[in-house]
């Protein structure tokens, strides 16, 4: 330490130089901060205000002006939603299509991608430029239709399900990942006797559960907000998910507020509160999950993107 100190002291030019890389280091930091402060801001701000307007009363959002806090709170629009009676059938139906897609989704993958790992599978690289194929280009909408219509799914409770079974980008995060599974732990269990089956079940699925989660997160939320699935295939209402019957809801309280009856149709609310509390409705079960899998997410994308 005293030899690098008279170093610099019998070099101004270094001492100099330090100087500049510990202000540039510091300026840095600085400007970061305030990026990133910044950033939040404009982020946590809109949604807070989405949040404290579903709560507040007809009177204080009709009269708006307010950021952080209205004149006076009231579950009136949380009522008007939730005094539908279709609504608690339609949210069982999200929870079993979200829960059942996601156990299939996930599994399907992996079972998919645990081959597409080894190198020693024949064609392996046709089926991965197939399933790159499949990223890029789609039947369209009317063939998809077709499909769906010749395969029987219209108005069944499965087109949520098989036809989200399969994809390759999910493939391709799992595949990553069960390649860094040292291969000793394969041969070891291959020297015990146990077939590719049990070694997929038994070393690698409990191996790979940050992957796993985060599979399973990315299809939990797009199984949860999927809208278009039931607009283009679901005609019965009885299978209507929680957005759809969300959706008409909202309708039915923009009509009654555009012909100026909103009295007789929900409580005392306006079609801008039953938007608010229905978005609440809607993120509340993301917002509640994600803490719990949010470990999980961020260890598996980055370990799963590191060969990608």
């Amino acid at each position: 330490m005293k030899r690098t100190t008279k170093v610099q002291l019998d070099n101004p030019q270094a001492m100099h130089a330090g100087k500049s890389l510990r202000h540039g280091s510091m300026t840095f930091n600085v400007v970061n901060t305030v990026l990133l402060v910044i950033f939040t801001l404009i982020i946590v701000i809109p949604v807070w205000n989405i949040v404290i307007s579903s709560f507040a009363s007809t009177q204080s959002l009709s009269e708006g002006g307010f950021v952080f806090w209205p004149k006076a709170l009231s579950l009136d629009n949380y009522r008007s939603v939730l005094q539908d009676n279709q609504l608690w059938r339609a949210l069982l139906i999200s929870v079993l299509k979200t829960a059942i897609g996601v156990v299939a989704h996930t599994l399907f993958c992996a079972i998919f991608a645990y081959p597409l790992s080894k190198a020693y599978l024949k064609g392996r690289k046709l089926y991965s430029a197939m399933g790159i194929i499949t990223m890029f280009f789609s039947g369209g909408m009317i063939p998809t239709y077709l499909l769906i219509k010749s395969l029987g799914l219209l108005d069944s409770f499965w087109v949520y399900i098989i036809p989200a079974l399969f994809s390759y980008y999910d493939v391709i995060i799992l595949m990553n990942f069960f390649r860094q599974v040292p291969a000793s732990l394969e041969e070891s269990a291959k020297i015990d006797g146990a077939s590719e089956w049990r070694i997929f079940r038994s070393v690698i699925l409990p191996l790979s559960k940050p992957a796993l989660a985060t599979i399973a997160l990315f299809h939990g939320v797009a199984q949860w907000n999927d809208f278009m699935t039931t607009k283009l295939y679901i005609t019965n209402e009885n299978l209507y998910p929680l957005q759809m019957r969300l959706y008409d809801i909202i309708v039915r309280s923009q009509a009654a507020s555009d012909m100026g009856n909103v009295g007789q149709i929900v409580l005392d609310t306006t079609s801008r509160g039953v938007r608010l509390a229905t978005i609440m409705i809607t993120i509340a079960p993301i917002l509640v999950l994600y803490p719990f899998v949010q470990r999980y997410f961020v260890g598996g994308t980055m370990l799963g993107a590191v060969k990608g």
